[in-house]
C-alpha cells in the first residue's frame, strides 16, 4: 500500500469509537495504525494510505456518530518521518538540541508535528499520544538549535491558533541523562 496520508479520529465514546472504527476499516483500504482508548476515557483511530481511502475512512467514521466526534484530520502529503514516531520506531544515535510540543488534544498535535517536520531538517524522537497524562499529548525533535527552534515555532503556532498548545521549549545542550529518559 502507497501511504501518503494519514487520518485521525478523536471520540468522547469508548464504544463508539471501537464501532466508528470498524466502518472506517470496512468503507477504504487504509491501515489501522493506532485504535486505543486515551485519557481521560476518550477512543482515537489513526489510519494510514492513499490520500482519497483516508478520507473516505475518516468520513466514514465521522458519519458513524457525529455527536461523538472530538477533533478529526486528514493530513495528505504526510512527513515519511511522521509514521515511524506514531508506532515508537524511531532510532537516533546523535541527539543534538530538542524540542518539545505539548498539546492539550492529540489530533492538533499530530498536525502540528506534521508541518514541524517539514519546516525544518529535524527529527521526532518521541510521539507521546494522551496516555497517562490527562488526554494530552507531546512530541519530542531533535536537530540543530536553529532547526529546532524553526520547527517548535511553527508547530506551536498551528497549535495556539487552535487553543491546544499547552508549552513548548527548546533544549539547546540536552544533558544526556535526560535525552536517556526521553528514549
Amino acid at each position: 500500500m502507497n501511504v501518503t496520508a494519514i487520518g485521525m479520529l478523536e471520540f468522547n465514546s469508548i464504544a463508539q469509537g471501537i464501532d466508528s472504527t470498524d466502518a472506517m476499516c470496512k468503507t477504504a483500504d487504509v491501515t489501522l495504525l493506532v485504535s486505543k482508548t486515551v485519557c481521560p476515557g476518550k477512543y482515537i483511530s489513526i489510519v494510514a494510505g492513499e490520500v482519497a481511502a483516508v478520507q473516505q475512512s475518516v468520513q466514514a467514521g465521522e458519519d458513524k456518530a457525529p455527536e461523538c466526534t472530538i477533533d478529526s484530520f486528514v493530513i495528505p502529503n504526510i512527513h515519511k518521518a511522521l509514521i515511524p514516531a506514531i508506532a515508537g520506531t524511531v532510532s537516533i544515535e546523535n541527539v543534538k538540541a530538542l524540542g518539545l510540543i505539548e498539546c492539550f488534544s492529540v489530533a492538533t498535535l499530530m498536525e502540528a508535528t506534521d508541518q514541524a517536520l517539514k519546516t525544518a531538517e529535524v527529527e521526532p524522537l518521541r510521539l507521546h499520544i494522551a496516555f497517562g497524562i490527562g488526554g494530552k499529548a507531546y512530541v519530542v525533535m531533535t536537530g540543530d538549535v536553529a532547526a529546532v527552534k524553526a520547527a517548535v515555532e511553527t508547530g506551536s503556532n498551528l497549535a495556539a491558533e487552535r487553543g491546544q498548545l499547552v508549552r513548548s521549549v527548546v533544549i539547546p545542550r540536552p544533558h544526556p541523562m535526560v535525552v536517556e529518559n526521553l528514549i
